[in-house]
């Protein structure tokens, strides 16, 4: 009998009536400021017939059924009042229970559905939850239940949707024990479609009359077998290309047939196959009972080295090395429907090696039998492979010592295990080692930092450690307990071991060593200042001339932090412009007159006054700030400059720094016509340091700046390595004659020979010559003498700052008018 649709014997009220109803009567009932309405305001009064479809809820901590309408009462199968919900029908009282929750929760009326069997018939009911206060204090929830009007049979709707063919057959029997025939009784729709037959063509029916799929041997053999026993194997067979599974279930001489379509199952299993079969990566399915392999593939054999009947004999546990068995075991019995890797596995081979797996699997049926799909990937050779990069990661790649990282690590650890007793860093640098890597190139320089690197590591041993930190630069740690004088005789054997000869291809090499030494906890407490304290003794041993050892002083702390502090400072400075320009006059000796200004960068800090540009130049060199100071001065000597008179030059010291920035022609261009200051009036004063390095190239920027129209002057002449090869590399306008053959020159002959060699020199060249430190009227007369062009000094005028640049040239404009 096909599933029919009834409805109840009462008509139900129309939900789409009752409920605004309600729900309006709620809103109406809300009155200005309260939450909720109160209870006598909506569920007293003309509900008519829907009182009894009510069920008032109290909730005091607990929901309680307090009052339930006739038709409430029929729903719940309970005519009790006071009693708790919990207490009621389940699938009644879940959704009441949610209902007035939901309801409680939002403040507002909550509509919801719910489902309830009864006598085998699905009913679908409508509950709006209505929130209300009440003058005793508690929540009252009105809950209005009704039945939406369709119901049906559970049973038959599923008999009909189901996509197997089901058919009832009534065993037909006559004289003879075994029944001759069998005859259709009741079967489903999917029936019809599954048998291809019309619809009605099938009901009634005799299979011997049939003739189709039913009357074959096979299915007749199957039914029989049922009404014998009660219950048939299951049967699989193929027709047209569909695979059949059939099952038969005999009541006395009424027996059910099950036929369902299994081709789409059948081909995932010849998929299954395929993919398992010849799947490059090792796979298996094992009894998860019995643990004993089921299958295995043909990956798998050749990986583990079984035959596969050897393995077809075998049980997991036999290819797990025995100190893993519990732990495989454990995992084993929490397996799911899945299963992933939570650790690398070890597993055996047949020649008895090891292996490190990853596995991963499902649970499957396999021949009938419960089983586990496991895929097996080897990382043996992955493993090894990150074994050796987490060692590189902590090795020197050169020398294979420790690193600066692990140095860290166990400097770290050897702090934190010391409990109190002294820790010791040496920090050690090579001397000389720059030498061979220039004289022999960096092949013999790497070979030789092994050598260092195998006495190193033959005389640390035990708990300390010595690494390489990079380049030349070497350190250890002195873990043990260890007193200044091991920690100092410990370095000065280390020194005079990597001090003695090393023979690299038949050529004897000698370098030596400086190391700096720090001890905890006087000398720090973490390893960061060990670290940074052990780095500066070494500064202060390499200060020494090198080959020494030194312990850290406070003292050389108090020097780090005034330099630390003077980088802040330096930083603010540029940043806040602290920075100003003075300017010295260039006096041209003839006509005794102002040439030119030399311009002096001057720092006036804010709390400390002007500080001296000795101290704080090069400091600004090491931290890479001179070529932002060299550009700022650049522009605003320029800038200033253009105001004073035309046949007035500005000159401009330029750093090496400026030189390696490689765009200082575009930054004195710019300077020019931002300012508008003719070329010729600007002077680039240089020393020999740019030509110390690179000097190609530098000589080339040299040209181009000379090509801009602009003066190039030599300062500090004379007191170099070279400085008369320089000007035959390059044709300087000036040379300045340094202040310390100056100082001199009414005391000492030789200073005189020399500025009278270097003013000769300049007339032969026609490079004018300027001298510096000019303070006393003798030295202005010798100078004079000796053919000089232009002096500087404070005989003339200390820098001054650039407002008074106008009352110095009137002054000395008048001081030319007296002497003509």
């Amino acid at each position: 009998m096909n599933a029919a649709k009834k409805t109840s014997g009462k008509p139900a009220p129309d939900m789409f009536d009752d409920i605004p109803v309600l729900q309006r009567k709620w809103r109406a009932a809300l009155r200005p400021g309260e939450r909720l309405p109160r209870y006598e305001d909506v569920m007293l009064g003309s509900l008519g017939r829907l009182a009894d479809h009510i069920a008032l809820l109290r909730h005091d901590g607990a929901l309680e059924l307090s009052r339930s309408g006739r038709y409430v009462q029929q729903w719940l199968g309970d005519e009790r009042w006071d009693v708790p919900v919990a207490q009621l029908a389940p699938d009644c009282a879940t959704v009441l229970s949610g209902a007035a929750a939901s309801a409680l929760e939002t403040g507002k009326p909550h509509l919801a559905r719910a489902h309830c069997v009864r006598d085998g018939m699905v009913r679908t009911y409508d509950v709006l939850a209505l929130p209300t206060a009440s003058r005793w204090g508690v929540t009252l929830i009105g809950a209005y239940i009704n039945e939406r009007g369709a119901q049906y049979n559970l049973l038959d709707a599923i008999f009909s949707s189901t996509d197997d063919a089901v058919i009832s057959l009534a065993a037909l029997r006559d004289a003879r024990t075994e029944p001759f025939d069998f005859q259709v009784v009741h079967h489903n729709k999917s029936a019809e479609l599954f048998l291809e037959v019309p619809a009605g063509g099938l009901l009634w029916h005799r299979l011997s009359e049939d003739g189709g799929l039913l009357a074959s041997a096979e299915i007749v053999e199957l039914l029989r077998t049922a009404v014998a026993s009660g219950r048939s194997a299951p049967l699989e067979i193929e027709i047209g290309g569909r695979h059949l599974r059939l099952s038969a279930t005999a009541f006395a001489d009424v027996v059910s047939l099950t036929m369902s379509n299994v081709t789409a199952l059948k081909r995932r299993d010849a998929s299954f196959r395929l993919l398992f079969d010849n799947n490059p990566m090792p796979m298996w399915v094992f009894d998860t009972e019995t643990k004993q392999f089921l299958s295995v593939n043909d990956a798998a054999i050749h990986h583990y080295g079984y035959s596969r009947a050897a393995f077809l004999r075998m049980t997991l546990p036999q290819i797990w090395p025995q100190d893993e068995w519990d732990s495989h075991a454990q995992a084993l019995e929490r397996l799911g429907d899945t299963y992933r890797s939570s650790r690398n596995w070890r597993h055996l081979r047949a020649d008895g090696s090891e292996i490190e797996v990853l596995t991963f699997g499902r649970r499957v049926t396999f021949d009938q039998r419960d089983g586990y799909l496991v895929a097996v990937v080897d990382i043996t050779e992955r493993r090894k492979a990150e074994a050796r990069i987490a060692y590189m990661a902590h090795h020197d790649g050169l020398t294979e010592l420790p690193n600066r990282e692990h140095f860290q690590e166990r400097l770290k650890q050897a702090l934190d295990q010391a409990g109190g007793k002294r820790v010791g860093v040496l920090c050690i640098d090579l001397d000389l080692f720059k030498n061979i890597n220039d004289s022999f190139g960096h092949p013999v320089g790497d070979r030789l930092l092994k050598e260092v690197a195998e006495r190193l590591r033959t005389a640390i041993r035990g708990a300390n450690l010595a690494a390489r930190l990079g380049g030349d630069e070497f350190a250890v740690v002195l873990a043990a307990d260890v007193s200044p004088n091991e920690a100092s005789a410990c370095a000065g054997l280390l020194i005079d071991m990597l001090s003695a000869p090393y023979d690299i291809d038949g050529q004897e090499m000698v370098i030596g060593a400086s190391i700096g030494i720090a001890l905890s906890p006087g000398d720090g407490a973490t390893s960061e200042e060990l670290m940074r304290n052990a780095d500066m003794a070494l500064y202060r041993a390499k200060s020494d001339g090198g080959g020494v050892h030194h312990f850290f002083e406070k003292e050389m702390d108090r020097q780090a932090q005034k330099r630390r502090d003077m980088e802040l400072d330096l930083r603010r400075a540029f940043a806040n412009g602290e920075f100003e320009l003075h300017y010295q006059p260039l006096v041209a000796i003839a006509a005794g007159r102002i040439a030119g200004f030399e311009s002096l960068l001057r720092w006036r800090h804010p709390e400390k006054g002007m500080i001296s540009p000795a101290e704080f130049i090069p400091v600004a060199e090491d931290i890479g700030l001179i070529t932002q100071l060299g550009e700022w001065v650049l522009r605003e000597a320029c800038s200033e400059a253009v105001k004073w008179p035309s046949d007035v030059k500005v000159a401009v010291n330029l750093s090496p720094a400026q030189f390696r920035s490689r765009n200082l022609v575009q930054v004195v261009i710019s300077a020019l016509a931002q300012s508008g200051l003719s070329p010729k009036r600007l002077e680039l004063e240089i020393t020999e340091s740019i030509f110390l390095a690179e000097t190609d190239v530098n000589l080339a920027t040299l040209h181009q700046l000379r090509e801009l129209g602009v003066g190039i002057s030599m300062d500090d002449f004379g007191t170099g390595y070279s400085s008369l090869s320089y000007l035959r590399s390059f044709p300087f306008d000036k040379i300045k004659i340094d202040r310390s053959f100056v100082k001199d020159l009414a005391q000492r002959p030789d200073c005189v020979a020399i500025v009278r060699a270097i003013s000769g020199l300049g007339r032969s060249l026609n490079i004018t010559t300027t001298a510096e430190g000019v303070e006393t009227e003798d030295q202005l007369d010798w100078l004079r003498a000796e053919g000089c062009n232009e002096v500087q000094g404070f005989l003339f005028s200390a820098a001054r700052p650039a407002s008074e640049i106008g009352t110095l040239l009137a002054e000395f404009g008048q001081r030319a008018s007296r002497a003509a």
